[in-house]
C-alpha cells in the first residue's frame, strides 16, 4: 500500500489542525504533531502549555541533542503508522522538511491564511492556556518568536499551497484535489 504523506506548514492558526482533523476524520487517515512530544514533557513537568513553554522546551531538545531531534520523533512514528493518509501537523523548520523528505511519499503543504483571520480563530479556538485572552498585539509578537521565524520560508518549499481565507467546504474542496494528485 501507497503512503500519502502530507507535512502541514503555515502560520499560527492557519488552519493545520483543521486539515489535519479532515484527514483523520473523513479520509480515515491518521495526524502526528510536533507538539505532541512537547505537550507531554509540560504536562509531565506540570507547566502551564502556553506557547512560550512548549517553545522553551523545543529550544532545550534541539539545543541538546540535535536540531533534527523532533522531525527524528515524527519521522519515526510516520514509519510505523500503517495508515494509508497521514498528516504531519506543524512543520516550522527547514530542518524538519529536510529530514522529512527522506520518506519517498512526503509532499509538503503550506496552509495560507490572513492574519486577522487567524487572530480570530486562535482566540476562538483557545487550544493554548493564554489564547482566549492575547490581544492582537501579542499575536503579532508571537510571530517573532524563535518558532515561528522559518514558517514563512516554508512557502517557496511547499509541493503544495491552500488558500484558507474561505470556508470549510473550500478548504476541504482543496485538500481532496491535493490527495487526488
Amino acid at each position: 500500500m501507497k503512503k500519502i504523506i502530507l507535512g502541514l506548514a503555515g502560520e499560527i492558526a492557519s488552519g493545520k489542525g483543521t486539515v489535519a482533523k479532515y484527514i483523520t476524520d473523513e479520509l480515515k487517515g491518521s495526524s502526528h504533531r510536533f507538539s505532541t512530544a512537547l505537550r507531554d514533557v509540560a504536562k509531565r513537568m506540570y507547566l502551564e502549555e502556553n506557547r512560550e513553554n512548549l517553545q522553551k522546551i523545543s529550544t532545550i531538545f534541539r539545543e541538546n541533542f540535535h536540531g533534527n531531534v523532533l522531525s527524528e520523533v515524527i519521522y519515526h512514528d510516520v514509519e510505523n503508522d500503517n495508515h494509508e493518509i497521514i498528516a504531519i501537523d506543524g512543520v516550522r523548520r527547514m530542518a524538519d522538511i529536510e529530514f522529512l523528505k527522506k520518506l519517498p511519499e512526503f509532499k509538503l503543504v503550506y496552509v495560507d491564511a490572513d492574519m486577522e483571520k487567524r487572530y480570530e480563530r486562535i482566540v476562538k479556538r483557545g487550544e493554548n492556556v493564554d489564547d482566549n485572552s492575547k490581544t492582537f498585539e501579542e499575536f503579532k509578537k508571537d510571530h517573532e518568536r524563535e518558532a515561528e521565524l522559518q514558517i514563512k520560508d516554508l512557502k517557496s518549499e511547499a509541493d503544495f499551497v491552500i488558500d484558507n481565507n474561505r470556508s470549510f467546504e473550500d478548504l476541504y474542496r482543496q485538500i481532496s484535489e491535493i490527495i487526488e494528485k
